[in-house]
């Protein structure tokens, strides 16, 4: 079978006998449908061809993204909408918009070049990194709407950016502790030189007052690492020690502490060791683990902000008389009536009053095929109506929708620890109070026996038991695991991942998007008349060209639709193609329109579509859900361990139960809501079970966050991959079976660091107690068990990849794809 030609613009398949084409570059470009087409019309118009050599990645189908009708690109224009994000400076407008769709680098040069052309924009620049675009413009020539309208134009949407509180207040700490980590790490390397410059092994012709001033810079350039950037370990061990909870929080703030003083005192008097060195060293390996902690929690905060921005900014309000009129969505209110037309997002929670439609509820259910709904049918904010008009009468907004729901959901997953987090806590703790006691005690007994050494000893001991290796045996293994990881398609983000595989004994699976491919494809045709199965499938797609159905997708675009086309929600289309009355859905409707019996169904997989006229049944069409290739393959590894499988779907359909019986999957239920997949999940972690969550949409999200390891694909919504412990880039499964043997080896290495860690600790201790080790050899001791420890964690990364699956690399911002460029 030929492949389908990809399209020019987003490299999605051309349908059979399309034929939307534009030049481009000198050359006739095939397009998948007129709004690729128009898009790339529109850049050539511009004088921005250029934009298809330099980009590296896929544009995004326009079709794909939100919708936005004139009228409510003309709410932005009013002076009451624009007082929250639009700032006025020098007679020119300033405002922050996000824009969706971007891909690449040359997605931004085209975005910059494109708006910098109009008349009355002064500047416009995009950052890559968030999508965030600044503009500066004269309000006055140019309205707001027409910049949205003119993006639009180009195949990308934009809104105006307004940033959640939580997770502004999140970057604030974000860059206050990036700040701290800077000075840390510039300060120590110069307070290194000067204090390395007074040791003996160094000091080579040193006068005595250049060793003196190199003893007075060390100190100066080691306060600001010790007031500024330690200052969150000084107000943590002060915190702890009010509400008597010892933390390392207080171990450390000892150690730089004493460190700190004993460098002054040596200063001060120019006898003895400085410490500097050893206070920037500490300060720099706490501050990196802390920043890159923060920043997950930066990451999860503004996704989870942006599932809220899945509502629109405006809907249409209905009066008494049934007039229509677009307001924005803040102004809507419980009990007010609202007009959701065919393609738009449903503003709130509600009950239908009047209309028939199908709904897209994936963003609850996970699935794409739409629900049919009806008057007295209830609705939720943040779906998508699909074919027909519907009012719906307002029941929930704010905090009291569905949508705020699934987002608390989701907050109260995050913040619950697992058991063996509390355990290990408490373990913590008294590790902490016996090595702060075994301090003491040696302390007390060295001022009695020769209290001038009494102060060097303990510090010796606080330095040399510092628990670095023991800190670093864990995290450094795990990154060098899950940079090999990263190679192969899977990105870890959390560090207990490939050592909570260890323990897993339980999978659960979503159906959609995870063990399938996500969209429904024409399987088959199987004519029932006279006409060739070509003819049909030419017929089928003029009807479908009108429908907003995802099922449409599956038969392409028709370069001569039908006319006008009746949508009957649940059932099916009837519309005239070439004077020919035709019918497209369900057996019993479409008969209907000839009075013959329904034929049988061909088979009883997949999902079935009868094409007929006013003489009888013309052909079926057979769509299918595809599995994906490789998911046997990780269903055998996964019972090559004797783990349970579940299959956990939002889909009611058979499709459910057939694809588990496909894979051998001990157990599947469809149906499942959000909140009754996380029940599921909270029984099985209630038995003691140890569950493995993969899945890819929002109605995931509690589960994945909820979950001892959770894995969402790379094909998954934003939320989905921030809430997930891991996420499949590449979307290859043979990338997790190799996981699983990585996180076997990961467990042994970080048990050989662990053991060395110990053993270090327990032969320095008695030695620092007894006084044969000086706290420069303790920290230099230190450094090196810290040495091997990173070194023997460095042969995790010599792990080759899996036979077929394909290593992942990330392009650089502008470089070209190595792609032809209609597959770029």
């Amino acid at each position: 079978m030929t492949q389908p030609t990809p399209c020019y613009h987003c490299a999605l398949p051309v349908p059979a006998g399309s034929r939307f084409t534009a030049v481009v570059l000198g050359e006739p470009r095939q397009f998948c449908c007129p709004g690729c087409q128009a898009v790339a019309e529109s850049i050539v118009a511009g004088g921005l061809e250029h934009y298809y050599q330099h980009r590296s990645d896929t544009s995004a189908n326009p079709e794909a993204l939100p919708r936005q009708l004139q009228d409510e690109l003309a709410l932005y224009d009013r002076n009451d909408v624009q007082q929250a994000f639009v700032r006025h400076q020098a007679g020119l407008a300033e405002a922050t918009l996000l824009v969706e769709g971007i891909s690449c680098a040359a997605c931004g040069w085209l975005i910059e070049k494109h708006l910098r052309n109009l008349p009355g924009v002064a500047e416009a620049r995009l950052n890559l990194s968030n999508h965030r675009l600044q503009l500066n413009w004269d309000d006055q020539q140019l309205p707001l709407s027409r910049l949205l309208a003119e993006l639009r134009q180009i195949g990308y949407a934009a809104h105006p950016y307004q940033p959640d509180q939580a997770a502004e207040q999140l970057a604030r700490e974000n860059r206050s502790a990036l700040r701290r980590l800077g000075v840390a790490g510039l300060l120590w390397f110069q307070a290194m030189m000067a204090t390395m410059a007074t040791w003996p092994e160094f000091n080579i012709d040193l006068s005595p007052e250049l060793h003196t001033i190199l003893r007075w810079v060390a100190l100066f350039l080691t306060i600001p690492i010790v007031f500024y950037s330690c200052a969150p370990f000084f107000k943590g061990a002060a915190r702890d020690l009010r509400t008597r909870h010892l933390t390392m929080d207080v171990s450390v703030s000892l150690a730089i502490g004493l460190a700190f003083g004993a460098g002054i005192w040596t200063a001060i008097t120019g006898g003895g060791e400085l410490y500097f060195d050893t206070v920037g060293m500490f300060a720099l390996f706490l501050l990196t683990g802390r920043y890159l902690e923060r920043r997950a929690r930066e990451r999860t905060a503004a996704a989870t902000a942006q599932l809220v921005n899945l509502l629109p900014a405006s809907c249409l309000r209905l009066d008494a008389h049934g007039h229509s009129e677009r307001i924005l969505l803040s102004e809507l209110q419980c009990g007010d009536r609202v007009q959701v037309l065919p393609g738009a997002v449903i503003p709130a929670d509600g009950c239908i009053v009047d209309g028939r439609s199908s709904v897209d509820e994936s963003l609850l259910t996970g699935e794409y095929l739409p629900q049919p709904r009806r008057a007295g049918d209830r609705v939720t904010g943040g779906t998508l109506n699909v074919e027909s008009t519907l009012n719906v009468q307002v029941e929930a907004l704010g905090a009291d929708s569905r949508l705020s729901a699934i987002v608390r959901l989701l907050e109260r997953a995050q913040t619950e620890k697992p058991r063996l987090a509390e355990i290990a806590d408490r373990a913590s703790q008294w590790f902490l109070l016996c090595s702060l006691l075994a301090a003491l005690a040696i302390g007390l007994w060295w001022w009695h026996l020769d209290p001038a050494r009494a102060f060097w000893i303990v510090l010796a001991m606080l330095v040399a038991t510092c628990p670095c290796a023991l800190s670093l045996a864990t995290p450094t293994a795990l990154t060098a695991a899950t940079g090999t990881l990263h190679k192969l398609g899977l990105l870890v983000t959390r560090g207990h991942v490939l050592e909570g595989l260890n323990q897993i004994d339980t999978v659960i699976f979503d159906k959609t998007g995870t063990l399938t491919e996500g969209r429904l494809t024409l399987r088959s045709i199987r004519p029932l008349g006279n006409l060739a199965a070509e003819r049909c499938l030419a017929l089928a797609a003029a009807l479908e060209n009108r429908s907003e159905h995802p099922i449409a997708r599956a038969f392409g675009r028709s370069a001569s639709p039908a006319g006008e086309v009746q949508s009957v929600p649940g059932l099916g289309l009837e519309g005239e193609v070439a004077g020919q009355r035709l019918r497209i859905g369900q057996a019993t409707f479409v008969c209907a329109l000839s009075g013959a019996e329904p034929p049988a169904v061909p088979e009883p997989r997949g999902q079935w579509l009868l094409l007929g006229d006013r003489q009888g049944p013309l052909a079926w069409f057979g769509l299918d859900d595809r599995l994906r290739d490789d998911a046997p393959a990780l269903l055998a590894a996964c019972k090559a361990r004797g783990w349970r499988t579940l299959l956990l779907s939002g889909d009611s359909s058979p499709m459910v139960a057939e694809v588990a019986a496909q894979l051998g999957i001990d157990q599947a239920i469809g149906g499942l809501r959000p909140d009754d997949k996380l029940d599921q999940l909270k029984a099985l972690q209630a038995a003691g079970r140890k569950v493995l969550m993969l899945g890819d949409g929002v109605n995931d999200v509690p589960v994945l966050a909820a979950a001892d390891i959770s894995i969402a694909m790379g094909s998954a919504t934003d939320l989905a991959k921030t809430s997930a412990d891991a996420v499949l880039l590449s979307n290859r499964l043979p990338a997790l079976v190799q996981a699983f043997e990585l996180a076997r080896r990961t467990r042994r290495n970080i048990l050989e660091n662990l053991s060395w860690a110990t053993l270090y600790n327990g032969l320095m201790l008695p030695f620092a107690a007894l006084g044969w080790i000086t706290p420069v050899w303790a920290a230099i001791g230190m450094s090196l068990s810290s040495l091997v420890v990173v070194l023997n964690a460095l042969r995790l990364t010599r792990l080759p990849p899996a036979a077929g699956a394909p290593t992942h690399q990330a392009s650089l911002p502008g470089s070209k794809s190595p792609c032809p460029p209609s597959m770029s």
